[in-house]
């Protein structure tokens, strides 16, 4: 969408990888302290977003909304498939410096490991965990080294989505796979069409399937809605959204009633029910993704509802291009935030000023994420879970030397807030 030959690629050593990374994958090391630089790299890391990918050559399941798929749009520099990075990606894991070598080597690796291969990726990556935004889990993709975060967007939807999906081909494309996953819904819940009143809608349908997804090991459930409609749930009065799941063909501004009083619903449960709620806020992929709507700042009705005060939200990717707005949203104390994406669409030095004003503010709220995904041949999950990580770490050794030169913080502080960003942030919001 990561070192210079594939000799150097199969070097043992944390430590030399480590040095190796700071100062050369990424270009100089003027301002980054070796010794930060060379503890980061060794730091175990908890992967807040990702979406694995099950090795069998058939998996779909890695999201719900694939986006891998879409009408052309203008691709980040690093998300396209001749980025220099991708190359770097290719040579660190595969010792590959063309994309056929790459294919040819890739395959053989498969082969060998199998069902282990996903866990091999994690243990290249000095990833300990991975939360695997995904359908269904699948074989290799297991816990304890992936923890599951399932789909919910599908259960907002339960009336006629024409409408909906007739604004642009991205969203016909999306609501047809919403309806899809919500029938199998339906079937897991042994409903075999929607039950007649919202009553009997949120108790047969809804809090089962979370129910389910809990005891399926979900850490947490994923809202792709901005793909689908603005962030912003208003709080709903009840009757209001009776009357909008009763009618045959509601107003759309009746039906994104219901919607919302069904994401208040939802985020109630997750919070009886101890998992988290994940939400994309980020500009999208496609050339139709309403990216004002993605704005953070419209949650915050959410985050300052008394009744939802027990439901951790995690904001992913950190809100960009709104990345300033939502610092002021740490302060919240159910909000989280993960700067997953960004560390694959932006350069370190970019990045590690927008992580050193989270850290400057709310520490305890930041965590590491990749999104490692398979957006293309050329940049597969395990080229975007590279790029991501490396560009993860690096930023952080960035952000933190920074702070130690200006003397906010010491070595120790420094370790230790690298430690709560890669890890430590995370193992506490999810009880690992």
């Amino acid at each position: 969408m990561p070192v210079k030959c594939s000799t150097l690629a199969l070097m043992r050593g944390a430590w030399f990888v480590g040095i190796y990374f700071a100062f050369t994958v990424f270009g100089s090391a003027q301002n980054v302290n070796p010794r930060l630089a060379a503890e980061i790299e060794r730091i175990k890391a908890i992967d807040n977003h990702a979406h694995p990918v099950v090795n069998n050559g058939t998996d779909r399941e890695f999201d719900a909304l694939p986006v891998d798929d879409m009408e052309p749009s203008s691709d980040p520099v690093r998300l396209r498939p001749d980025s220099p990075d991708t190359l770097k990606a290719w040579q660190a894991l595969f010792g590959a410096s063309t994309l056929a070598e790459m294919k040819s080597r890739k395959a053989a690796l498969k082969a060998k490991e199998g069902a282990h291969y996903p866990v091999w990726l994690l243990d290249r990556l000095g990833i300990d965990v991975m939360l695997a935004n995904r359908v269904s889990m699948g074989p290799g993709i297991a816990p304890p080294r992936f923890r599951w975060v399932s789909y919910v967007d599908a259960l907002l939807f339960p009336l006629d989505n024409s409408g909906l999906a007739a604004e642009n081909s991205d969203r016909a494309k999306f609501f047809a796979l919403e309806d899809r996953l919500l029938k199998r819904y339906l079937g897991e819940c042994g409903v075999g069409t929607r039950p007649a009143s919202l009553d009997e809608y949120l108790a047969q349908v809804v809090t089962p399937t979370l129910e389910r997804h809990k005891r399926g090991g979900a850490v947490a459930v994923k809202y792709e809605a901005a793909y689908l409609r603005s962030l912003e749930f208003s709080k709903v009065p009840k009757e209001e959204a009776v009357r909008a799941y009763a009618s045959a063909s509601p107003s759309s501004s009746d039906y994104m009633k219901l919607q919302d009083y069904i994401f208040r619903y939802i985020a109630a449960e997750c919070g009886r029910l101890g998992m988290a709620v994940h939400l994309h806020t980020m500009a999208g992929a496609g050339s139709y993704f309403d990216i004002a709507s993605a704005n953070p700042l419209l949650l915050e009705s959410v985050l300052n509802d008394p009744s939802l005060r027990k439901t951790n939200f995690v904001m992913l990717h950190g809100g960009w291009p709104f990345t300033a707005e939502i610092t002021a949203l740490l302060e919240k104390p159910n909000a989280y935030l993960d700067f997953s994406s960004q560390d694959l669409i932006e350069q370190p030095r970019t990045l590690a000023r927008i992580l050193r004003a989270w850290l400057e503010f709310v520490p305890e709220k930041v965590m590491f994420g990749t999104d490692a995904y398979p957006y293309s041949t050329e940049m597969d999950w395990e080229e975007s879970g590279w790029i991501a990580n490396t560009t993860g770490r690096r930023a952080l050794a960035i952000a933190l030397s920074g702070m130690m030169d200006d003397g906010e913080v010491t070595y120790a502080r420094a370790v230790e807030l690298a430690h709560m960003a890669l890890r430590d942030n995370a193992r506490r919001l999810y009880g690992f």
